[in-house]
């Protein structure tokens, strides 16, 4: 595959089928939420072909700002080209420092190449399992942890309600909305999420935008 139809291919935007009747129904639900989605008429969460890819840019982004993350990710694909299990094995360890990336990340980013390349993940049964299913199959893998799972499940297979509670975006945008001081009680994030079932994805997402005027993307 040439780089420019791998690049063609991760950059084609797909609107997941559920996202227009996920809209009005949270607007229904929530004022305060669909003020947010108001603001952004045009946008939509888009999904990528590439699992790896995915993955690879939930672990580029743990714990750092959805800025710093791109930021990192920019200078990663600059380094390297192409984010491919094969690319992140052969690539030396010190490469993928310069690129911004911890010794930890670095090391998650190998974990997960070897995972692919041994087949030790269930990608081909993903479409067929639940949620948990695929969490507890993606947590084998040292790295990943539930919130990147969670990442997953949102930004490559598009499930509609994922709730990543400890999701520190999607915590401080239920507090700027709702006007609570930060941090809040889990019981209350579940409280309040509750009402946005069976679309806590699609509120996830708005609630990251409330915060941060470039989209999160994985």
């Amino acid at each position: 595959m040439s780089f420019f139809i791998y690049k063609l291919q991760t950059m084609i935007k797909k609107k997941p089928l559920f996202w227009s009747v996920a809209k009005k129904e949270l607007k229904k639900k929530d004022k305060k939420l669909g003020k947010i989605i108001d603001s952004y008429p045009k946008d939509f969460l888009f999904t990528k072909s590439d699992p790896f890819l995915t993955l690879a840019r939930s672990i580029v982004g743990q714990q750092i700002s959805v800025k710093a993350a791109q930021s990192v990710w920019d200078k990663l694909i600059s380094k390297i080209g192409i984010v491919s299990p094969n690319q992140i094995k052969k690539v030396h360890s010190n490469t993928l420092k310069s690129a911004g990336l911890s010794r930890q990340k670095v090391m998650y980013l190998k974990n997960l190449s070897y995972a692919f390349i041994n087949n030790d993940l269930k990608v081909n049964f993903w479409n067929e399992m639940s949620d948990e299913q695929i969490i507890e199959d993606l947590i084998k893998i040292k790295g990943i942890g539930r919130w990147t799972a969670e990442m997953f499940l949102i930004f490559n297979l598009c499930r509609a309600d994922v709730f990543p509670l400890d999701d520190i975006g999607m915590i401080r945008g239920i507090c700027k909305i709702y006007n609570h001081t930060y941090p809040i009680s889990r019981k209350k994030i579940i409280q309040i999420g509750n009402k946005w079932k069976p679309y806590r994805s699609v509120a996830t997402w708005y609630l990251w935008r409330s915060l941060d005027p470039i989209p999160v993307e994985y």
